[in-house]
């Protein structure tokens, strides 16, 4: 759907390098590089004193196509560009009049509109073509998660901060895929830091993220790839006793995550190279491919269908199905020891 090499990278340099396009189509489920992009326009096109007469906000619930295409055809008022943003533009349903203004755009106009929480009418190959003819087609995907420990120290390094594996997978683990939420918490992160150590440690993940650096998500995980009972069963206590710490909606999509790739990983046909067990599984990076190729020497594939059996099962007791009244708590102990023994 979106224009082949088009990055959400690719879009800033240009920006950057002030190699504007008359038309931005940003769109997608992931709202944060759509801000990202949006949010730099709107601060860096125009000088401050511009913006008054050159720069419109419209949203795409109170105006429609041709009063979109009206604006974007005014001239700019001493400035070298107009820009106007079009927020919620999946509202907007008829284009043609944004079609026949593609044909002939206002090259002193920066034309964005904001699509979020979905994509472009594919079936509209006349506004596909139009779009990706004079301007950008962008589409914002969602991380996955085994993408977030590499996108956490990548925007951490572009602080001039780092970060250790552990760290990046515990931060990664206990606040998610939501990238405006993440990056607002290592930005918080980044505050604590003394200018003369930039680094970011458990400790100060703890610290200021509130997530404990000895009982978490990545510690379990950890034990159950090394086999660890001792470990497991003490980070399993201690989430029983601190529901808020770690629930068993948590951690079973934690736990089935791994143990599907886990099986997968036996299907490689070169599953000794990080390398290419890293693409067999669909890792941008090498970045924690080791845990797999422990899990291959610590666990059989039998055991591992029989444990992804166990997770379902667990899951669909822990919404109720064939199970009256046994607690979480006790469905993730049950769980723990089925995979471990």
């Amino acid at each position: 759907m979106a224009q082949t090499g088009v990055t959400f990278n690719s879009i800033m340099s240009d920006l950057q390098a002030r190699q504007f396009k008359p038309f931005y189509y940003l769109m997608g489920d992931e709202p944060y590089y759509i801000d990202r992009i949006t949010n730099w326009i709107v601060e860096n096109v125009l000088r401050p004193e511009e913006r008054d007469f050159n720069q419109t906000i419209l949203f795409g619930s109170d105006v429609n196509a041709a009063q979109i295409a009206d604006v974007a055809r005014r001239y700019p008022m001493m400035a070298e560009y107009q820009v106007v943003i079009v927020k919620e533009a999946q509202y907007i349903k008829n284009v043609e009049p944004l079609e026949k203004y593609l044909k002939n755009p206002m090259p002193t106009t920066i034309l964005v509109m904001c699509h979020k929480n979905g994509k472009i009418d594919g079936r509209k190959p006349a506004w596909v073509k139009a779009v990706r003819t004079v301007g950008v087609l962008f589409e914002s995907v969602k991380l996955k998660d085994r993408d977030l420990p590499p996108f956490i120290e990548g925007y951490l390094r572009a602080r001039n901060a780092s970060i250790d594996n552990k760290s990046a997978q515990i931060i990664a683990e206990s606040i998610g895929s939501d990238l405006s939420r993440l990056t607002s918490e290592l930005d918080k992160v980044l505050l604590s830091l003394p200018e003369n150590d930039r680094r970011v440690t458990p400790q100060v993940v703890e610290d200021q993220i509130g997530v404990s650096k000895d009982f978490n998500g990545f510690e379990l995980r950890d034990a159950l790839v090394n086999r660890n009972v001792f470990k497991a069963n003490q980070i399993i206590k201690y989430f029983d006793e601190n529901p808020k710490a770690g629930s068993i909606y948590v951690l079973l999509p934690l736990v089935f995550n791994y143990f599907q790739n886990l099986m997968i990983a036996y299907y490689c046909p070169q599953k000794n190279s990080q390398e290419a067990l890293a693409q067999w599984l669909g890792f941008k990076t090498p970045w924690g491919i080791r845990e797999y190729m422990t899990g291959m020497k610590n666990y059989s594939g039998r055991k591992v269908m029989q444990i992804l059996g166990k997770i379902r099962e667990i899951d669909a007791k822990s919404k109720g199905l064939d199970n009256p009244n046994t607690p979480p708590g006790e469905l993730m102990k049950e769980l723990i020891f089925f995979t471990l023994h």
